[in-house]
Formats: structure tokens, sequence, C-alpha cells
């Protein structure tokens, strides 16, 4: 009878669980990933067009559990077309990709914070930032921001015409909005 009880007991525990676990359709409409760059006397800013995002964590608590983004840098846009070509070039690769997976989260006095492996040009390092997430009926969002230095990813300073120089401190921003499933 007790042993009767007891699976009976963990089979629920699962089914709440499993019942909690939830991914996330991310709708690309609605989100935007974006990346903010200064160079000599201007800044500019490139907006990721098309990626793939895998999203899971609990319905009930938004605890993160997973977070996979991959994209081709073909895909950043900086509505210039030469210079979205010579970001290529920079990159080495006409087909260069990016990704980034999801590790751990925390809270902190500030809020929630994130840690994850992002890689690029074939290089990858441990970034962790703020983030904050909400939710109204099915629908999440998760924004959050971290700024980067991309001579970390092996990649040199961008300078053109021995004046114009792209800072390496680079500032990415997120808004990722998606429906619970």
């Amino acid at each position: 009878m007790k042993k009767t009880l007891f699976i009976t007991c963990g089979a629920a525990i699962a089914l709440i669980a499993a019942a909690q676990a939830a991914s996330l359709e991310v709708d690309k409409g609605r989100s935007r990933i974006q990346v903010d760059a200064k160079a000599t006397g201007h800044s500019f800013t490139g907006t990721l067009k098309d990626y793939s995002a895998t999203v899971s964590g609990d319905a009930s608590t938004l605890k993160p559990q997973s977070f996979v983004l991959e994209w081709r840098f073909k895909n950043l846009d900086t509505n210039d077309k030469k210079r979205d070509a010579e970001m290529l070039h920079w990159l080495q690769n006409q087909e260069a990709k990016g990704s980034f997976k999801f590790d751990k989260s925390w809270t902190e006095k500030d809020g929630l914070h994130a840690m994850g492996t992002l890689t690029i040009h074939g290089v990858s390092k441990t970034v962790s930032f703020p983030y904050t997430v909400g939710k109204e009926g099915d629908w999440v969002t998760i924004d959050g921001d971290v700024w980067l230095d991309y001579q970390n990813f092996k990649l040199p300073v961008i300078r053109a015409m021995a004046v114009m120089t792209v800072d390496p401190k680079l500032h990415v921003r997120f808004h990722i909005v998606g429906k619970v499933k």
C-alpha cells in the first residue's frame, strides 16, 4: 500500500512538473535583436532580420530552462548594403554564423541575470547580462542587453581610409516576444 501511494505521488509530481514546462514560439515580427555600433563621426544599428530561436522554461515562474539562438551574419541589416558586404568580408566568410546558448540564470538585488556561451567567428566566450521577463496571457516578453568587444572574438579593429574606425565595443539589445506552447 505504501509503495503504491509513493509511486502515485511520484507520478503526480512528475505530471505537475511537466505541465509547467513549456516552450516559447518566438514571433519574429514582434521581436527584435539589434547591435549598436559607433564609428568615427557616426553611429549605426544593425537589425537581425532572420534567426532561429528555441526557448523553453517554466510557464508559471518564467524561469528559463533553455535558450538557443543561431543566425547568419548576412541577415544582420545595417540599412547600408556596402557596409553589410564589408562586414561579411571582415568576418572572412560570406556564410559566417553566430550562436548563443543559455547556461544559467540567477537573481541579484538589481534583478534577473543570465549567462551563456556566445560564439562568433569560431570563438566561444561566456557572457552574462541582466534581463527582464514578463507574461501577459499566453505571451511572454524577454528583454535584455549586453556589451561586447568584437576583438575578444579574434576580429581585427575595423578601419577605413586610415581615419575611420568602428569602436570594438558593441551594444547588443534584444526584445523577444513569443507565445507559450
